[in-house]
C-alpha cells in the first residue's frame, strides 16, 4: 500500500511496552491472576473495553498509586520502540499514543521517547489511594472516535495515519486508517489489518512504515534521475568523442599542409609530433601504448583490423543502447501499470470499508432490537411466568423422584396447584406482545442485512487482495526491467570506451600512413578524374562528420570514409 503517511498511531501495552501495564500493576493488590483473565477476554474481544477496566480497575482499590508509578518507572519499553519513534520524528512523521491503559504509565513512556501526544484513562486517586474508579476519553469511548478528534484538529485524513495494535480494542482505528499493522496481534486483528508483523520488535513495523512513505511519483522521480544520469554520461562521452574527431581533423588539415610544402614527406621531422601531444592530455588512460608495425605493409594490416574492429565495437554498442531503450519503455509502462493496480486497489479497500460501516450499523440495529424484544417481555410479566413454571417443574419432578409421606406429598400437590391458578391469572399485554413482534421482524431484517453486506465486503477484501498481489509482481518485473536497463547502459558505456581507444589507435595508423604519402606535383595532371571523386568523397565525409557532431549516427560505412580521410 502506497500512501503520504503524516501520523503513525500506536497502543501502549504490549506495543509500545513489552507487557501489559496493569497485569503488572495488579501483582501489588495480588489479583494478578484475576485480571489476566479479564484482560486476555477483552483483547479476544469476549467482553467489551468499558466492562473490562471497569472490573479490573475495581479489583485495585486500595493500591498505592506511589508504589504503581515506581511499577511503571520499570516497566520495559518493545524492542526497537526509541529507534522507531526517534526515525519517525526526524522523517517528519508525527507520533501518538492511543491506550485504554492509564496516564500513570504513559506519561513516563513519552518522556522517554518524545512521543508529545498521548490519549489514556486515568486513575481516581483519594489519599494516595486508588479508588476503584477509572475516568477518562476511552472508556466508554473507542479509540477510533478519539483518533478522529486528532486528525480533524491536525488537518488531517485517516488516510494519511497509520495505526499500530495488537487487541480488540484496537480493531477500529486500525480498520480505519489508511495503513493498519497488527503487531504480534490476536486472530481477530490481524484479519482485518493491511500488515502483519509477527516479531517482538517495532523496527519490523518502522519498516512497514518506511515502505509506506515513497510515493508511486517520489519512486518514479527516482527512476527518471538515474536515468537522467545516465544518459548525461553518454552525452559527456559524446561530446568527448566529437571533440577528439575535431582534434584528429586539426591534425590531419596541418599534415596535409605541411605535406605539400615539403621537398620530401619522408624528410618531415615534425610529422611524428603530433603523436606525443595526446598522449599528455590522457592522465587516466590504462590501455598498453599502441605499437606500430615495422613495415608499410604492416601498418596498412593493422589499418585493416582496427576497421574491422571499430565496426564490431560500434555494432555491439548500438546493440546495447538499443537493450537499454527497450527495457526503459517496458519499465515506464510497468510503472504506469503498477500505479493504476495500486489504484484499483485502494478503491477496493474503501469499498469494503465502506461496507463495513454498513454492516456495524445493520449490527447496532440488530442488537438494539433484541436488547428491546428482552425488555418488552420481561416487563411483560413474562419473567413471572416462567419462574412460575419453573417452579412447578420443580415441584412435580420432587413428587415423581422421591419417596415421601402422605403428608408431604399432599403439601406439595397444593402448592403445585397453587402456582397453576397464579399462572392462570397472568395474562401478557397484547399490546406489547405486538410490539415485541414488529421488533423481532425488525431484528431479522437487520440480520439479513448484515449477511448480505458481510458477502459483498468479502467479495471487495478479495479484490483488492488480488489487485495487491498484482501489483507486486508488477513492481518486481519494473525493478527487473530498471536493472536491466542500468546494465545495458553500463555494457554501452563500456563499448564506448572501447570504440575511443580502438580510434585512437586508427590515429596513430593514419598519421604514420600519411607521413609516407609522395610528394604531390602541382603541374602533374594524371588522374584528375580521380582527384575530383577524392574532392567529392571528402566533401560526403565532411557533411558526415557534421551530421555526428548533431547528434546523428553514423554507419559502419560512413565510419570508414572518415577515417580515409583522417577525419576523426
Amino acid at each position: 500500500m502506497v500512501l503520504l503517511i503524516k501520523l503513525v498511531v500506536f497502543d501502549l501495552d504490549n506495543v509500545i511496552i513489552d507487557g501489559e501495564a496493569i497485569d503488572e500493576i495488579g501483582k501489588l493488590a495480588n489479583v494478578e491472576d484475576d485480571i489476566a483473565e479479564i484482560t486476555e477476554k477483552a483483547m479476544q474481544g469476549e467482553i467489551d473495553f468499558e466492562t473490562s477496566i471497569k472490573d479490573r480497575v475495581q479489583l485495585l482499590e486500595g493500591t498505592s498509586i506511589e508504589e504503581i508509578e515506581k511499577v511503571a518507572e520499570d516497566l520495559p519499553l518493545m524492542p526497537g520502540a526509541c529507534e522507531t519513534v526517534k526515525c519517525l520524528k526526524d522523517k517528519g512523521v508525527d507520533v501518538a499514543i492511543i491506550s485504554g491503559s492509564f496516564d500513570v504509565v504513559a506519561d513516563k513512556v513519552s518522556d522517554k521517547l518524545g512521543v508529545d501526544t498521548v490519549y489514556t484513562n486515568s486513575f481516581t486517586v483519594e489519599d494516595g489511594k486508588l479508588t476503584g474508579e477509572v475516568t477518562g476519553p476511552l472508556v466508554s469511548g473507542s479509540k477510533l472516535d478519539v483518533l478522529k478528534d486528532h486528525v480533524d484538529e491536525a488537518g488531517i485524513t485517516l488516510d494519511e495515519v497509520v495505526a499500530v495494535g495488537d487487541g480488540a480494542n484496537d480493531i477500529s482505528m486500525i480498520e480505519s486508517a489508511g495503513c493498519g499493522i497488527a503487531f504480534n496481534a490476536k486472530d481477530s486483528v490481524k484479519e482485518i489489518a493491511d500488515v502483519v508483523v509477527e516479531e517482538k520488535d517495532l523496527c519490523k513495523v518502522l519498516s512497514e512504515i518506511c515502505n509506506q512513505l515513497t510515493t508511486d511519483d517520489a519512486e518514479e522521480e527516482t527512476v527518471e534521475e538515474e536515468v537522467e544520469a545516465q544518459e548525461a554520461e553518454g552525452d559527456a562521452e559524446t561530446e568527448e568523442e566529437v571533440q577528439e574527431v575535431e582534434a584528429a581533423e586539426e591534425e590531419t588539415a596541418e599534415e596535409e599542409a605541411e605535406a605539400e610544402d615539403a621537398e620530401d614527406a619522408e624528410e618531415e621531422p615534425e610529422a611524428e609530433e603530433p603523436e606525443e601531444e595526446p598522449a599528455e592530455e590522457e592522465a587516466p588512460a590504462e590501455k598498453p601504448e599502441f605499437v606500430l608495425a615495422d613495415t608499410m605493409e604492416g601498418v596498412r594490416k593493422q589499418k585493416d583490423e582496427k576497421e574491422a574492429e571499430i565496426a564490431k565495437v560500434a555494432e555491439e554498442r548500438e546493440e546495447f543502447n538499443k537493450i537499454a531503450r527497450e527495457q526503459r519503455k517496458i519499465r515506464d509502462e510497468l510503472n504506469a501499470s503498477l500505479k493504476e493496480n495500486l489504484n484499483k486497489a485502494i478503491e477496493y479497500r474503501n469499498e469494503r470499508n465502506e461496507i463495513n460501516k454498513e454492516v456495524e450499523a445493520a449490527k447496532k440495529a440488530r442488537n438494539e432490537a433484541n436488547n428491546k424484544i428482552k425488555n418488552l417481555e420481561w416487563n411483560s410479566g413474562k419473567r413471572n411466568k416462567v419462574k412460575i413454571e419453573n417452579e412447578i417443574k420443580k415441584i412435580d419432578k420432587i413428587i415423581e423422584t422421591r419417596v415421601l409421606d402422605i403428608k408431604k406429598e399432599n403439601q406439595l400437590v397444593k402448592n403445585a396447584n397453587d402456582l397453576r391458578k397464579q399462572l392462570m391469572e397472568i395474562h401478557e399485554d397484547e399490546s406489547v406482545k405486538a410490539e415485541a413482534d414488529e421488533l423481532r421482524k425488525k431484528s431479522e431484517e437487520e440480520h439479513e442485512k448484515v449477511i448480505e453486506l458481510s458477502e459483498k465486503a468479502q467479495a471487495a477484501h478479495e479484490e483488492m487482495l488480488k489487485y495487491f498481489r498484482k501489483t507486486d509482481d508488477i513492481r518486481t518485473a519494473a525493478d527487473e526491467a530498471h536493472k536491466n536497463f542500468v546494465e545495458a547502459r553500463r555494457n554501452a558505456s563500456a563499448k564506448h570506451e572501447e570504440f575511443k581507444d580502438i580510434l585512437s589507435d586508427i590515429h596513430v595508423i593514419n598519421k604514420k600512413l600519411g607521413s609516407n604519402k609522395p610528394k604531390r606535383r602541382k603541374s602533374d595532371n594524371k588522374g584528375s578524374s580521380g582527384g575530383n571523386k577524392n574532392r567529392e568523397e571528402r566533401q560526403r565525409a565532411q557533411e558526415i562528420f557534421e551530421k555526428f557532431k548533431q547528434g546523428g549516427k553514423v554507419s559502419t560505412e560512413e565510419i570508414l570514409l572518415l577515417q580515409k580521410y583522417n577525419i576523426g
